[in-house]
Order: structure tokens, then sequence, then C-alpha cells
């Protein structure tokens, strides 16, 4: 083992240069950073859900534990609000509505308001959002037809992350008759 002389002008065994060099040239993370990451696309979790922007993943997805309905029927009412309307919080079949009164603009009926009632069901991943309108929110009967399709609506949300509040997106039925090009021409 041989000395030289280090800046401060004490001598330093060789050793412990090459040491010190090495520790200056070496990777910077932290010790758990294989399992707390930031990971490297080969150590992350296959199963976890990341949105992907190219050079980096990111996991970005709607809440599983908080819900939106709470916030969104806030915002809701203050809007209404804003338009002259009123609301008022009710407990319905999917748990908290909002019943509204809304100003309508209908002609020659200055006035007049149109009634509606505002239901959200948040999922697992996946939040739905109904308004019910018309007679379904004034009569009981027609009311109960409402719910009973909105109870039947499947969500599928896909696999893919999502940011909260995106919209999941709908397609047109494969199933769907095509459109006739054709003119129509009435009693041919």
């Amino acid at each position: 083992m041989s000395d030289t002389t280090s800046p401060s002008g004490e001598d330093e065994p060789i050793d412990s240069i090459d040491e010190n060099r090495a520790d200056e040239q070496s990777k910077s993370a932290p010790v758990d950073r294989e399992t707390e990451g930031p990971l490297d696309e080969s150590e992350a979790n296959p199963v976890r859900p990341y949105v992907d922007l190219g050079g980096v993943k990111i996991p970005f997805a709607a809440p599983r534990s908080s819900g939106l309905w709470h916030e969104i029927r806030d915002q809701i009412a203050d809007q209404i609000a804003k338009q002259g309307g009123t609301t008022r919080l009710s407990d319905g079949p999917f748990g908290p509505e909002l019943l509204a009164e809304i100003p309508a603009t209908t002609p020659g009926q200055p006035d007049s308001t149109r009634l509606a009632r505002f239901i959200g069901v948040d999922g697992p991943r996946w939040f739905l959002r109904g308004v019910i309108a018309g007679d379904g929110a004034v009569d009981q009967e027609a009311a109960s037809k409402i719910e009973e399709l909105f109870r039947s609506v499947v969500v599928v949300r896909g696999k893919a992350p999502m940011p909260p509040r995106d919209l999941i997106p709908l397609h047109m039925p494969k199933t769907a008759a095509p459109v006739d090009d054709a003119p129509f021409s009435p009693g041919a």
C-alpha cells in the first residue's frame, strides 16, 4: 500500500482515495429503492394500474376508498343556486339525493321552474350519476320505473387507470342496425 498526499496536505493511503472516487461515481438512491421506489419498469407491480406517460408511469386512478358523490352533489347545488334555483337534500333509494327546482326559460311563462332529482352512486373505482326529471321527479309510480332502470345499469369501467372524474368512454353497440344511405320514400 503506498501513500499519497490528500487535498488537506495529509498523507492518505491510495486504497481510501479509490474508495472515495468510487463513492463519488456510484449511483445515488435510497437503500430501499428496489422495494419502495422509484421503481424500474421491470420491478413494478404488473397488477397495479398506472397511467403510461411514455418515459414514466404513475399511479393515478379514481379513488377506491373515498366517494365523489358528496363533493359533486355540493357542486350541483352551487350551480343551481347561481342559476336562481333551489335545492334540498333528501334520502332516496340510492342514498342522499338532491331535489332541485331549476328556473326554466319557457316562452310566455316567466318564473317557471322544472323539478329534478339528482342521484349518485359511488362504486368500486367508478361513479354513476343520474338526473330524474319530468314525471319521475314528482310521481312515485313513474319514479319507480326510472329507479328500476338506473338500478339495472352495469358499469364497465375497464382495467385501464383513469384520473378521477374522467368519463368512462361509451361507444355505439356493435349490433346497431346500419344506417341506410338511400333516401326514405313513404309508401314504397
